[in-house]
């Protein structure tokens, strides 16, 4: 892509300003509400844009490391319920543990990162 194309989380970052600086001072009730709606949904593609490349690569080394093989993400994360459910990989396992815990943590920091303050 030309370096003179503005990158689309840039892009988001301008929208959402305008959104919130000029435009919903000015509205009350319903457009208010549901200009705030389209505010969190850009900031959530905005997030998603700049952040699911990274976790998509730390989570496929992750789901590599406890069943021991490649794959592709959604192959490998199936495969990893069928065996929690089968018993073959322990609710306790450490591995599965911290991988869950840093799997909800990626999708908040998308979704919802105030949550991960709290």
């Amino acid at each position: 892509m030309p370096q003179s194309t503005p990158k689309a989380t840039t892009l988001l970052e301008a929208a959402v300003k305008y959104l919130e600086t000029e435009l919903m001072p000015t509205l009350d009730g319903y457009h208010r509400f549901q200009t705030r709606v389209t505010v969190n949904v850009l900031n959530t593609v905005r997030r998603e844009l700049e952040l699911r490349g990274a976790q998509a690569e730390v989570e496929h080394a992750r789901l590599v490391a406890i069943l021991g093989h490649d794959g592709e993400v959604e192959a490998l994360s199936v495969e990893l319920a069928e065996q929690i459910r089968s018993g073959a990989i322990s609710i306790d396992d450490p591995a599965l543990r911290a991988h869950v815990r840093q799997s909800l943590a990626d999708a908040l920091a998308i979704n919802n990162p105030k949550w991960l303050t709290r």
